[in-house]
């Protein structure tokens, strides 16, 4: 994308977020969703499909521009993201990245126009980070599918119009092996919801379980190459960790000024709270982690880019800017005393949703694991 037409998609996102969304901030969090006409600025501004080809009428971000816009998005709730977040990350990757021409033609457009909204369905009971656990399934029935098991923790389950399922196509497979990835119409007959997860934070941004009942699919909603099902949840997975990252930025960008703003005014015994030395450490602590983790987050996606590094880096952006702006939401917490304890300041509600950015997408245990193996394996380590 050309640099001065990008420029001013951002601008227009910072708009977006700052002037529109923040005021709404309290609602959302309040009432649990994301207001309609919402919805629709989103998708007239082209982000149900920032992150898809620009053929099937998305905007073609490369990395580098996915992580300055995230930087916008995350710097108010993150139920905004997740609206469209699935459409341009996880769900809508698969497809663009590994579906036939017939399903990026039949799904990309309507999910890039946010006429369709797409759902990730991987996670289960017992398969999070370790896909050995993974039990939906999926049998031939002649020349289609049978899918049946349940899925937990499905982002935009409530809202999904299509659901990109992994199941077991082979049994006698263990670990990552043997598992293929299908789409399904929320729609199809088996296919049921459970009910709205009620979180620690993030109101809005809405998860549930998901259960497949002996949901019949066409051949065709097969995705890619039987058996290699995982590997695209991998790959998909890679990209939305440094997505993730860039995000963390963001609310550590948005707390560090609401922290500024309360200790240059609010006052104690007369004086502003800012004259205090430990104070102006608070905000010295999170300013310097904070552009740290801008700086690793823009110089990973590079490497991205470049396909020097679609793994270990991601990972360890995801680690460390997690890990980050859950010191940054505590730290603000602290700045403003008791007033940050109180549901209507923002940076309480920012302390609980930072919380899950080291969770989701994989813990920060398992970024670990990925960069120490991956390091010892380039060394020339066999593996286990």
């Amino acid at each position: 994308m050309d640099a001065e037409d990008f420029t001013q998609i951002r601008n227009a996102v910072r708009e977006l977020v700052r002037e529109v969304v923040v005021p709404r901030e309290e609602e959302i969090d309040l009432d649990d969703r994301i207001p309609e006409e919402l919805r629709g600025a989103a998708a007239q501004m082209g982000l149900f499909g920032y992150a898809l080809p620009e053929e099937y009428g998305g905007l073609g971000v490369d990395m580098r521009e996915d992580v300055e816009l995230a930087f916008e998005f995350g710097y108010t709730t993150p139920a905004f993201r997740s609206l469209f977040g699935t459409n341009n990350g996880i769900a809508g990757q698969v497809i663009a990245r590994f579906g036939s021409e017939e399903q990026k033609k039949a799904y990309l457009p309507r999910l890039a126009a946010g006429e369709l909204i797409g759902s990730f369905a991987l996670t289960e009971a017992e398969a999070g980070s370790d896909p050995a656990g993974l039990r939906t399934s999926a049998r031939r029935d002649g020349e289609g599918w049978v899918i049946g098991g349940a899925k937990r923790y499905i982002t935009n389950a409530p809202l999904a119009d299509l659901f990109v399922v992994f199941a077991r196509t082979d049994p006698a497979e263990k670990g990552g092996r043997g598992i293929s990835s299908f789409v399904v119409d929320a729609r199809a007959p088996g296919v049921s919801l459970g009910a709205k997860d009620v979180k620690m934070g993030q109101s809005g941004a809405w998860t549930s379980e998901v259960f497949f009942d002996d949901v019949h699919v066409p051949g065709d909603a097969l995705v890619g190459e039987e058996g290699r099902g995982y590997a695209k949840a991998l790959t998909v997975l890679s990209r939305g960790r440094l997505h993730i990252a860039a995000l963390c930025v963001g609310m550590a960008q948005r707390v560090l000024d609401e922290s500024v703003a309360y200790a240059a005014t609010a006052k104690q015994g007369g004086a502003p709270i800012g004259r205090f030395q430990l104070v102006q450490a608070l905000i010295a602590d999170m300013h310097a982690e904070l552009l740290a983790g801008r700086a690793m987050v823009r110089e990973v996606a590079a490497r991205y880019d470049s396909g020097e590094d679609t793994s270990i880096g991601p990972s360890s952006a995801k680690l460390w800017c997690s890990e980050m702006v859950g010191r940054a939401t505590d730290r603000a917490v602290q700045v403003h005393g008791g007033l940050g304890y109180l549901r209507t300041t923002p940076v309480e509600r920012f302390y609980r949703d930072a919380r899950l950015y080291r969770l989701y997408e994989g813990t920060s245990e398992v970024q670990r694991v990925i960069v120490g193996s991956g390091l010892l394996r380039a060394a020339g380590m066999p593996r286990g």
